[in-house]
């Protein structure tokens, strides 16, 4: 374990110093281009909250320098922060063509060292140990927030636009496997949330909703993911993709005619097309299959 914390330290100190000269030739770099979409701080009370909206503050120019640099170098957790929500830093950075050259060899290495670092994190066995041994090597690190990639273009896209994306976690599981999980949950214990017999109570009529299912019932769980940033680049012939926006994203682009969109602020639509679930255990989005 020692022997694994020495080597997290030490890539992500060299992760660190070419992050800096990165930084730094930012600050020495002409623009064509420069916003920084401003995002509340996600503190605790957001953990169990659902979002109704976000507020985005747009910085642009010179002012949105600062931040984007910073942006590239926050990965310690703030004293205010959750500790289970990474801070995201939507922006974009336009830079004449020729800096590519200068740029190429900086995003490289960052991102190479920062796939080592989650690689060598993998290797241990459980939560638990990768979660001592990241904390040890760099204490305060938002694991998330440094495993980030920065993402860039420099083959001429057409537009570079910004959205909000909802994504969601699917799991497929039998009626017994649905049942193994409800005991397991019987067990859990917080005073503070529910009292313990009401608790019970409540995990056994869930129960007897799954266990009333035949045994081949097909069950699913639909839950939900907090809704993130998202760059969608499109080029000229219509092809297209998407990268997370969680830092600002770079475009080494000389067309003048190139589209380049902004951050809106977030609040939820309905959808009327959208099909209700009936739940059969609401808290943990437990439905039948379809």
């Amino acid at each position: 374990m020692a022997n694994v914390q020495t080597q997290l330290r030490s890539l992500f100190d060299l992760t660190n110093e070419y992050l800096e000269g990165f930084c730094q030739q930012l600050q020495e770099s002409e623009f064509r281009q420069l916003d920084y979409f401003q995002l509340p701080m996600p503190n605790a009370d957001l953990e169990s909250k659902p979002l109704t909206n976000i507020e985005v503050n747009h910085i642009s120019g010179e002012l949105a320098l600062g931040q984007i640099k910073r942006a590239y170098l926050d990965f310690l957790r703030d004293k205010d922060q959750s500790g289970r929500l990474a801070k995201r830093h939507p922006g974009i950075v336009c830079l004449p063509k020729r800096y590519f050259e200068v740029f190429e060899p900086y995003l490289s290495k960052i991102n190479a060292l920062k796939t080592e670092f989650k690689s060598l994190v993998l290797t241990l066995d459980n939560n638990d140990a990768r979660f001592d041994a990241v904390h040890s090597a760099v204490p305060g690190l938002m694991t998330l927030s440094f495993y980030r990639q920065i993402h860039y273009q420099a083959n001429d896209p057409y537009s570079i636009r910004f959205t909000w994306m909802t994504k969601h976690s699917t799991k497929s599981l039998t009626r017994k496997l649905a049942l193994t999980m409800l005991e397991k949950s019987s067990a859990y214990s917080n005073p503070r949330m529910i009292d313990q017999s009401h608790w019970q109570q409540l995990v056994e009529q869930e129960k007897r909703k799954v266990a009333s299912l035949s045994e081949n019932e097909k069950l699913r769980i639909r839950r939900p993911i907090r809704v993130t940033p998202e760059v969608n680049v499109r080029f000229a012939d219509n092809r297209r993709y998407h990268v997370s926006g969680a830092l600002p994203f770079l475009v080494f682009d000389d067309n003048p005619e190139l589209k380049i969109g902004t951050l809106t602020n977030y609040q939820p639509k309905s959808d009327p097309r959208k099909q209700e679930h009936e739940y059969l255990v609401e808290r943990l989005y437990l439905a039948k299959g379809e």
